[in-house]
């Protein structure tokens, strides 16, 4: 049987990911694998953070005749056993991983809690009705009394 070390795609359109598997030559790209030995992710920022390999299982392949395909055999160079790029790949994975860390936050319950949105909403309600109940007569209510005295007063005029 003839064994590869190639590349088996994942991941979506516009974001690709591929897996660095050991298979059978006569498998499709994406089928069945033997098993996987690294990954690598074009996506990431840092150029030697991109590609993680399992140097002492790709030895062991390649010790019993498999054959890395081209773009795998770079990798297999640069970020392998005694690749070129090992230790700028190490610090790289350093520095994303020190991206990655959150501050830290202090203990919850040393923070305040923040009202429940439904009550803050009660209480703005609260404070608008009072300025529009001033503003306007209440539905059902007679308009101001100067204007209901000039009718009053012209009615006993047509006696």
């Amino acid at each position: 049987m003839a064994v590869k070390i190639r590349m088996k795609k994942f991941g979506r359109l516009h974001r690709p990911f591929f897996r660095v598997c050991v298979t059978d030559a006569r498998s499709p790209r994406d089928g069945r694998v033997i098993e996987e030995v690294g990954y690598y992710d074009p996506m990431v920022p840092e150029t030697d953070a991109r590609a993680v390999l399992n140097g002492e299982r790709i030895a062991y392949w390649l010790g019993v005749g498999a054959q890395p395909s081209e773009k795998v055999a770079v990798l297999i160079k640069k970020y392998g056993t005694n690749g070129t790029h090992v230790d700028a790949q190490k610090s790289a994975l350093d520095q994303l991983a020190v991206k990655r860390r959150r501050p830290d936050i202090p203990d919850p319950a040393t923070l305040p809690k923040p009202e429940p949105k439904q009550k803050r909403q009660k209480k703005e309600k609260a404070e608008k009705v009072p300025e529009v109940a001033e503003a306007a007569p209440a539905v059902g209510e007679a308009p101001v009394a100067e204007a209901a005295a000039p009718a009053v007063e012209a009615a006993p005029a047509a006696e």
